[in-house]
């Protein structure tokens, strides 16, 4: 016997942008459905697809493979039964707090009396009631969110999508937000069907959702989808809770692989060109000094980010930054410092400059580009010519954060040099620092 209709079910979805050469795969076969009753987290590390997923589930953008059905039938168009939550406030400055809920029912037809009745009651019910004639700009972060909440309520959707929605906000604000949403989602209150979360935080997530979708990137596809059987209101220092946030590290992390599959190849090669993670270096030498103090020269990454204060997605990106380069290995949520790692951590900063410039240039991206500069006359390339070429592999946006990187990285390192006046890529050598 079969059970009931999905609210949401995506079926093979892939997005892809451009043709030929520039064709780029944001997300690739996806499948998911999304019941009545529950909140579900959309889980992954930046540039995994998540959000394009959101505006895809939510018909603001049309898939180029796959079938999104709601309720069993095939979505065409914006789903009129569907409302986002933006990680922006996006509310409008010149509008009263009361007039921000109501728009969304005035754009629908609703008559003025029933629009204030129904905005002044959701209001009271996220607790803004007494400030209906107030603008925005008099309102904190975490009010002003409240009042997203409540527009995005107000049309009573059937799903509700979050998208980011706390990631503006200082921690206490967020923390206060999250508790207050789920005590109307858990009592009955909220004029929703389903939520979606999508959401880089895995403590959010396993704080928030009864099932965690989660996704991994290049391109952007499922790679688990858990339940989460933890009764709400949960203690996010509890044992069932802190062993549910170890395990989806330890998938988000995954495992170090032989290093050929881990580097990648170089633009213009086939195969992928790996995507290089945005790190602060001066973060990844303090995660390798921590870390290669202890006896075992190993630490559990959620026990890291906890005792270091690190958002789960800025830790990951170091660990993966320490895998790429060498520097440790990765396996089932637990980060190893490797000889070379010890070495950077305890070298001073000259050893540093030069361990590191040793280790990136064996990457393919860095060998491709130092190639380049050597090649040409005066050993300099416009950024602009770099990106261009990086477009290639990657969308706009990602290939100008890879030549970011590659130059920030290649400054530390002293391998590479940029002029901003002239916005000029260029290889660091002697003659040049003398004639600086």
């Amino acid at each position: 016997m079969e059970g009931p209709t999905p609210l949401l079910e995506l079926q093979n979805v892939t997005q892809a942008y451009g043709t030929g050469a520039k064709r780029f795969v944001a997300v690739s076969g996806v499948s998911l459905t999304i019941h009545e009753g529950e909140f579900v987290a959309l889980l992954g590390p930046s540039g995994c697809g998540k959000s394009t997923l959101l505006r895809i589930i939510t018909g603001l953008q049309k898939p180029s493979e796959g079938r999104v059905l709601y309720r069993g039938q095939p979505l065409a168009g914006v789903n009129p039964h569907a409302t986002i939550v933006f990680q922006t406030f996006a509310l409008f400055p010149w509008l009263t707090v009361q007039h921000n809920v109501e728009l969304g029912l005035k754009a629908r037809g609703v008559p003025k009396p029933e629009r204030r009745e129904r905005a002044i009651a959701l209001l009271d019910k996220v607790g803004l009631d007494g400030f209906e004639t107030a603008f925005p700009r008099e309102l904190s972060g975490g009010m002003r969110q409240k009042v997203g909440f409540a527009r995005a309520m107000a049309v009573e959707p059937e799903l509700l999508c979050l998208d980011e929605p706390f990631s503006a906000l200082d921690v206490l604000s967020a923390e206060t937000l999250r508790g207050e949403l789920l005590d109307l989602w858990t009592g009955g209150e909220l004029p929703t069907k389903a939520i979606l979360l999508v959401t880089h935080n895995i403590e959010e997530a396993v704080y928030m959702a009864d099932r965690i979708v989660i996704m991994d990137k290049d391109p952007g596809r499922v790679v688990r989808d858990m339940k989460v059987d933890l009764p709400y209101p949960r203690s996010q220092k509890s044992a069932s809770f802190l062993s549910v946030v170890d395990t989806v590290y330890a998938v988000l992390a995954g495992r170090t692989e032989a290093e050929y599959v881990e580097m990648g190849t170089a633009p213009g090669q086939p195969g992928r060109t790996r995507n290089l993670p945005e790190i602060d270096i001066a973060g990844l030498a303090i995660v390798l000094e921590l870390v290669s103090q202890s006896p075992t020269r190993s630490a559990n990454l959620y026990d890291l980010a906890r005792e270091l204060k690190l958002d789960s997605d800025e830790l990951l990106k170091l660990a993966e930054a320490a895998e790429l380069l060498g520097f440790a290995t990765i396996d089932e949520g637990d980060i190893r410092v490797t000889d070379l790692g010890v070495e950077f951590a305890e070298a001073d900063v000259t050893e540093r400059k030069q361990l590191f410039a040793a280790r990136i240039r064996r990457l393919p991206i860095f060998e491709w580009l130092l190639d380049m500069l050597e090649k040409e006359e005066d050993h300099e390339m416009q950024w602009d010519d770099v990106q261009d070429l990086l477009e290639r592999e990657f969308p706009s946006e990602e290939a100008e954060r890879n030549v970011e990187t590659v130059v920030e990285w290649g400054r530390y390192g002293e391998l590479l040099a940029y002029d901003d006046s002239r916005e000029v890529i260029y290889l660091e050598t002697p003659e040049r620092e003398e004639q600086v």
